[in-house]
């Protein structure tokens, strides 16, 4: 089975320029974690999570209302391509620690998103859903 498959086509994101407030807005009307960071033509220049707006805007004491995207999104991000077998995509997703990959074309534009609980909602890919999970919480450093 494909990324293509699985993946969510109905992307929520947001560009650099756009203030942390308007983040933590969509991320808690679309019940979401995290958030694509796309240029104006749609490709992909980081994301930001929830926690990147509690620990590198809120608990760095700087306004959301006026701290941009771009100053506390993650950079590099790892991704897939729809035509990415759903195996790769989860081994990538345990080796790197994440549990969400935004799914890019070959021009670099988000065109989806591929969490642990898409996999995990098709019993032909629970067990790859849960082994990558079971890797990502094992690693997981302890506070």
């Amino acid at each position: 089975m494909r990324v293509s498959e699985l993946m969510n086509p109905d992307i929520v994101s947001i560009t650099p320029d756009e203030p942390a407030i308007l983040a933590a807005r969509l991320l808690h009307r679309h019940n979401i974690g995290s958030l694509p960071v796309c240029s104006i033509d749609g490709k992909l220049r980081g994301m930001v999570t929830d926690r990147d707006i509690v620990l590198r805007c809120v608990a760095a004491e700087s306004d959301p209302k006026t701290t941009q995207i771009r100053e506390i999104m993650s950079r590099g991000i790892v991704y897939a391509n729809p035509d990415d077998d759903i195996r790769h995509a989860a081994h990538k997703m345990a080796h790197e620690q994440v549990r969400r990959l935004p799914v890019l074309d070959n021009g670099g534009k988000v065109v989806g998103m591929l969490s642990l609980g898409d996999m995990a909602k098709t019993q032909a890919f629970d067990m790859e859903a849960s082994k990558a999970l079971s890797e990502i919480s094992m690693n997981v450093k302890k506070l």
